[in-house]
């Protein structure tokens, strides 16, 4: 991309959001975004992938930190488009908005604006290391995957069905067609600049032959046009570790997109997300489960048997157990990284039945007498009543 398409680009329009936006307020803009535009959402239109690749690109500069402040500085610089006073706009009669981007001029001994505004484009006047030829590493992917409870405990492997840019099955990523190869641009030498003067100075810009690769490609690839990317479907095993946490990602090296002129590629981060479970909840790596009791089994004790994840276990309930008690199940939870376990932790709790027969009725009366100089509540009593 030149220096005159990203500042006339409005990423934050793209996606929807202030320029004073923070991080996290683009982050969630995109999400929502490429969720409504994705192509398995909307399979044929040609619209929406279009502005699924749009927000993309705005997202990869934004999300940036030091992309996001370059563009930032550049767009105050020519607000408007007006470029130099006199230069009639971008590239209109005067100055071209590409040659404030090139290296230093010859012979000044200063970078100017080509240094100043040169890390845009990650290259620096005069340096090899910034050339649009050099190896970039590709994009972070994320993902979202959906695993019930049991899954998360345990741990799973599931299948992942993910529609993103990778390097294409039909050249390998060369962009060229099967059975050629590129060929060094002979225009730039393979740098992917030109130097051209301007007055007394001297300036880079992309090479217009090879749009800043530094190769020539004669027969581009059928399938990417050249850019020795596509976007295509493909599935993945992913390994879910046991014990994963609701909105945990796991990231899985490499399997983002594909890296330019040879660089690495990106990561794959998969987000988890956790169905609750119908009886067991969770902190931390111990279970959790809630068990009704009758009046009696609290009052005379009992021998309890509840399941768990993987079996059941039996409890002894002491005569006298209050209602809310939390007794633990040692080993019952989630297994740890290091092969300890959390525990299972139940809690005992009094359920009232909603009708009473007319035996039921006539004991609890009965019981209600007999136990009539207990008082449960002698303290707040005390308290109410002033003593």
């Amino acid at each position: 991309m030149s220096a005159r398409d990203w500042i006339e680009k409005d990423f934050y329009r793209e996606l929807g959001v202030s320029s004073e936006a923070s991080a996290d307020e683009i982050k969630k803009s995109y999400r929502k975004l490429a969720r409504e535009l994705h192509p398995d959402a909307n399979p044929g239109d040609a619209k929406a992938e279009a502005r699924f690749k749009a927000v993309s690109e705005a997202y990869g500069v934004l999300s940036d930190p030091a992309k996001r402040k370059q563009y930032d500085e550049a767009r105050r610089l020519f607000a408007g488009g007006g470029g130099f006073p006199g230069s009639g706009g971008f590239g209109s009669g005067g100055f071209d908005v590409n040659d404030l981007f090139g290296r230093a001029a010859q012979g000044t001994g200063g970078g100017g604006l080509g240094d100043l505004l040169g890390g845009l484009f990650n290259r620096r006047g005069g340096g090899a290391a910034g050339s649009p030829t050099r190896p970039r590493r590709g994009e972070d992917v994320e993902t979202d995957v959906r695993i019930d409870f049991t899954e998360a405990v345990k741990g799973a492997t599931v299948p992942l069905r993910l529609s993103s840019p990778a390097a294409c099955t039909t050249c390998g990523g060369s962009g060229a067609k099967p059975g050629t190869t590129p060929h060094t641009c002979a225009t730039c030498s393979g740098s992917g600049l030109v130097t051209r003067s301007q007055g007394a100075f001297a300036f880079s810009e992309p090479c217009r032959d090879c749009r800043g690769t530094g190769r020539i490609i004669d027969d581009p690839c059928p399938e990417c046009g050249g850019d020795g990317v596509s976007t295509r479907t493909r599935t993945l095993t992913v390994r879910i570790p046991s014990g994963v946490a609701d909105g945990q990602r796991i990231r899985l090296a490499g399997q983002g997109e594909p890296g330019r002129n040879g660089g690495p590629s990106g990561d794959l981060f998969v987000r988890v997300h956790v169905n609750p479970h119908s009886l067991f909840g969770r902190q931390g790596n111990d279970l959790t489960l809630k068990v009704p009791m009758t009046f009696s089994e609290l009052a005379l004790g009992t021998t309890l048997t509840v399941p768990t994840l993987d079996g059941k276990v039996t409890l002894k309930v002491p005569a006298g157990t209050s209602s809310g008690r939390v007794m633990r199940a040692r080993g019952k939870g989630i297994t740890k990284r290091d092969g300890t376990s959390g525990d299972l932790l139940i809690t005992l709790e009094v359920a009232v039945p909603n009708a009473l027969s007319s035996e039921a009725r006539e004991a609890l009366e009965e019981y209600a007498a007999v136990t009539v100089d207990h008082d449960p509540r002698g303290d707040l009593n005390a308290l109410l009543e002033g003593r």
